[in-house]
């Protein structure tokens, strides 16, 4: 398991194929899920010009760590690795890289879909949008 929260603008192809070039699991994984969330220049019907995320340091990565384990509870897993983003971020810049390998792809889908889920709905991130005219918080419940 590895969890990374950073300020500074990542490329997830790139932190994908380090952390795989890196794990000694050479043949043993079958299946490895991706998801990668990318900051929109819309949302709610308006234009977005950038966003700032806010967290708290140490409680987000443990809460982050806490979900992982939950999903290593329910699915066979080989590794995890969650890249989020926080700070000021623009349009077309990554926010979060999930990635899971396991030996089998019913199980590396699972636990991605699980653990992108839970993060968005109850992680310790409070996403506020700047828009054409202001500045707004966005809600948990919210598509953004």
């Amino acid at each position: 398991m590895a969890v990374s929260i950073t300020e500074k603008p990542f490329n997830p192809w790139d932190e994908l194929q380090t952390r795989q070039d890196n794990l000694s699991m050479a043949g043993q994984y079958g299946a490895t899920a991706v998801f990668v969330g990318t900051m929109r220049d819309f949302n709610e019907g308006d234009k977005v010009k950038a966003m700032t995320l806010e967290h708290y340091p140490g409680m987000t990565e443990k809460y982050l760590e806490k979900i992982i384990l939950q999903a290593e509870r329910q699915w066979e897993l080989m590794h995890t690795l969650v890249i989020h983003r926080v700070g000021h971020i623009l349009p077309d810049e990554s926010i979060v890289l999930v990635a899971v390998w396991a030996a089998h792809r019913a199980n590396a889908f699972d636990a991605s879909r699980y653990i992108m889920e839970e993060l968005k709905s109850h992680a310790p991130f409070w996403k506020k949008e700047t828009l054409e005219d202001g500045d707004r918080w966005v809600g948990k419940g919210s598509e953004g």
